[in-house]
């Protein structure tokens, strides 16, 4: 797949993580600002993430926190990256995303997983039967379909806030899984490759050879997620970066805690870094001076071939968050 011909959208995944000494309301608030931000820079997409029993992730109630960033943004576009559909019911998925996209005509994105987006005991809390839901996914996703078509109307259980409503569904996946459900649905597709990167390719290929054309989407479409710290040094980056090393060790350790602070970086947290486990997990982690993003982001697009770049980050202070997605819209406007 080469993109070099065309534009490639780049898009932001927020978590609405929460640092230590702050409140959720704060970190709400400055998701808000980020995309607002975001819309006057050139991103695409504003996506939320679904994480449950998380103190440090406050994207929990994905639909609502949707409802506030698209209330308080013009034109970008915002959806769940994404729902985790076993955790919920598909019709009250259909009337919650059928009222936003009434509320915000074309402008709402519904990304579907099948992951908890939590701990097992947390996801049996949240829905006792979600494995059962968990094979029935591809059929789900199906449910949803039909409750925002217009045939809809004359069945038996309806979602009549969804119904005609436009609403792209997109297939999330963290391994090959989800690429085969994409690729057979006709649907467009987006990798975690941000935490999951070590199936990215493969899944890649099976959804690009297996995709079959629908009324959704003619030809294959494909979002990379990246993490990207950007600074105006590498030294900088590095020492910003010490919150997300931080971060990565708590959930590898099962101690998952509020964001933490940077700090200057120690051969400790280096060493920690090079760890082969956190290697993996990161291998598409691009921190450094824009130079340096700019060159690992360059190489990714051509490696991958995705139709669009997604970013996270895990950054503390909002404004050196903002200053590096700045940095990478910068990056971005000229490699397009």
């Amino acid at each position: 797949m080469n993109q070099k011909q065309k534009s490639i959208p780049y898009s932001i995944l927020e978590l609405a993580s929460v640092g230590v000494n702050s409140s959720i309301k704060r970190t709400f608030e400055d998701s808000l600002d980020l995309a607002q931000k975001a819309e006057d820079m050139g991103y695409h997409r504003f996506w939320l993430a679904e994480h449950h029993n998380m103190v440090s992730i406050a994207s929990s109630a994905t639909s609502v926190l949707i409802g506030y960033i698209a209330g308080g943004t013009e034109k970008i576009r915002v959806g769940s990256g994404g729902i985790m559909l076993p955790n919920h019911s598909p019709l009250i998925v259909s009337e919650q995303f059928g009222t936003l996209g009434n509320l915000y005509p074309d402008r709402i994105d519904l990304g579907l997983g099948r992951a908890p987006g939590t701990d097992q005991v947390t996801a049996h809390a949240i829905r006792s039967d979600r494995m059962q839901a968990v094979y029935k996914f591809p059929e789900e996703i199906s449910e949803i379909q039909q409750y925002f078509s217009t045939e809809n109307k004359n069945s038996k259980v309806r979602a009549g806030v969804a119904e005609g409503v436009k609403m792209p569904i997109y297939i999330l996946g963290s391994s090959t899984d989800s690429a085969h459900v994409a690729a057979e649905k006709g649907l467009p597709y987006a990798f975690a490759s941000h935490f999951a990167p070590a199936q990215l390719f493969e899944a890649l290929n099976i959804y690009y050879n297996k995709f079959q054309p629908s009324k959704f989407l003619e030809k294959p479409y494909t979002i990379g997620c990246i993490n990207v710290i950007a600074a105006d040094t590498d030294e900088e980056a590095e020492d910003i970066s010490t919150t997300l090393i931080k971060m990565m060790l708590g959930v590898m350790t099962g101690n998952i805690d509020y964001m933490q602070p940077p700090a200057k970086m120690t051969a400790e947290l280096r060493e920690l870094a090079a760890n082969p486990a956190f290697q993996r997990m990161l291998k598409y982690a691009f921190i450094g001076s824009k130079e340096s993003v700019k060159e690992k982001t360059s190489e990714f697009l051509k490696q991958t071939g995705v139709s669009e770049v997604m970013v996270a980050s895990h950054i503390f202070h909002h404004e050196d968050r903002v200053k590096s997605y700045r940095i990478f819209s910068e990056i971005m406007k000229e490699l397009n």
